[in-house]
């Protein structure tokens, strides 16, 4: 019998990847397909409301990062809820995060189908959905460092495509003739920065958040990172310069090329960033755009699926999941936790099969009210982190930004939000998250899975190398 240990995961990640990591979870579909409804409402100031959803991301990413840095172990956020909260918080926020990307996996997935159906409207969603899930899950089942080298290629080539947009929407305002629409007074001559009022931007806050949704996903990568003291602060400090380039920047060029109020949006089914340029007439922009957005949902959906696992893994090594999830192949890739999460994901499919034209409005609402609670809980995690290496005189290598304030303007931001859902409409959104709170209570006290914390609270002091 062989005594050799069991495969572990592997730290396979460069920097570089883990740059490109962080950059692939901030750009996808909440930017270049979800800023159309935004737009519509609250015109040119969607500028400023980006700003502000960024500003709120950063803090909490200092805030998780802090606690990364410190202890870089599988299962990020859900470990330390567990290891500076409680047991149940553990339990709740490790289970949350993992079905927020089955959730988030599922909806960058129906885009692609949207994004198809733009070249090519005779073929149904489901199908070209299909064929993009059986590649996806195929490159993470392979190792960690095959999956790092595809989410790299997928981030360079939209972060690229957005730079390369930028720069030549700058040049198109710099040659327009002088009666062109295409002017930076775009942004204040149709009815003013907030032409439908501040309540136009205030009531889209919540859909904005769904851009950001995915930035903390260099936590799932922390235990698989070279070096998390040096390459973690790097990727987390980058935020800010993403922010300003690939959302203010981007959307700013584009509200100049064309008025707000003269977009032909229509729905969610279209992107503004590829309209804009057909509308200008330049074709090939636009064709070349939408392949760009292709590969950024792809790129999340990637990252996604890639979270899903590792955070499925995290939860059995705390045993808030159970041990089968433990299987890693030789590979260093946790393949029994892979293949749960890519059959889950596969009900998207069938939601495009069934009902394809509600299929991405209802997933981004059901993400924002999973999203709001993971960030709710990393910041009250945090506190309670802070508190902990205050009494024991730690010093951290990399603290957050303005804590406890930033934690508690954070939390405040997560109330406005769920505010903002309630009075939009979407109340099942928000009544489903104390409901989910309660289940998961319930399954944590009915599985008997607490009961099994403390044989594996030793072994999750340190990172499992």
């Amino acid at each position: 019998m062989s005594n050799s240990p069991a495969p572990q995961l592997k730290r396979g990640l460069k920097n570089r990847h883990i740059q490109l990591i962080a950059m692939g979870g901030a750009i996808g579909t909440g930017l270049f397909l979800g800023s159309a409804d935004v737009i519509a409402s609250a015109g040119p100031s969607v500028i400023l409301g980006y700003a502000i959803g960024g500003l709120i991301a950063f803090l909490i990413m200092r805030q998780l990062g802090e606690m990364i840095v410190h202890e870089p172990v599988a299962g990020s956020f859900s470990h330390f809820a567990y290891q500076y909260w409680g047991k149940f918080p553990g339990f709740l926020a490790g289970w949350n995060y993992w079905i927020l990307y089955i959730l988030v996996a599922m909806a960058e997935l129906t885009a692609v189908g949207k994004y198809i159906n733009y070249w090519w409207p005779q073929i149904p969603s489901w199908l070209s959905i299909l064929f993009f899930y059986l590649i996806i899950t195929g490159i993470n089942l392979t190792n960690v460092k095959f999956y790092g080298e595809s989410e790299f290629w997928l981030a360079i080539i939209k972060v690229a495509a957005v730079i390369a947009m930028i720069v030549f929407g700058c040049y198109l305002l710099l040659t327009a003739p002088a009666d062109s629409i295409s002017h930076i007074s775009n942004l204040w001559t149709h009815g003013g920065f907030f032409p439908n009022g501040f309540d136009g931007l205030f009531y889209m806050l919540a859909f904005i958040m769904f851009a950001f949704g995915g930035i903390e996903l260099i936590g799932m990568a922390a235990a698989e990172a070279d070096d998390p003291q040096k390459t973690i602060p790097k990727a987390i400090n980058q935020v800010v310069y993403r922010v300003l380039i690939f959302y203010i920047g981007s959307l700013t060029v584009l509200l100049s090329l064309v008025p707000w109020n003269q977009l032909e949006i229509g729905s969610l089914d279209k992107s503004p960033f590829v309209m804009i340029f057909s509308q200008l007439g330049i074709g090939w922009a636009a064709n070349l755009l939408n392949f760009i957005i292709l590969t950024a949902a792809l790129s999340v959906y990637n990252s996604g699926m890639y979270a899903n696992s590792r955070m499925l893994y995290g939860l059995a090594k705390q045993g808030n999941a159970p041990k089968m999830f433990l299987k890693v192949n030789r590979q260093g890739v946790p393949v029994t936790a892979t293949l749960l999460s890519a059959v889950l994901i596969f009900g998207c499919v069938l939601l495009n099969y069934f009902v394809p034209e509600k299929a991405l409005s209802h997933l981004m609402y059901i993400v924002i009210g999973a999203l709001v609670l993971n960030w709710a809980m990393i910041s009250l995690t945090h506190l309670n982190f802070r508190k902990f290496v205050q009494r024991n005189n730690i010093a951290t290598s990399y603290p957050a930004l303005f804590a406890p304030l930033s934690n508690w303007l954070c939390l405040g931001f997560v109330l406005l939000v769920l505010y903002i859902m309630w009075q939009k409409g979407f109340q099942e959104s928000v009544i489903m998250i104390p409901v989910w709170i309660g289940l998961m209570y319930v399954l944590f006290r009915t599985l008997g899975l607490n009961q099994n914390l403390n044989q594996h609270s030793e072994q999750n002091d340190q990172p499992p190398y």
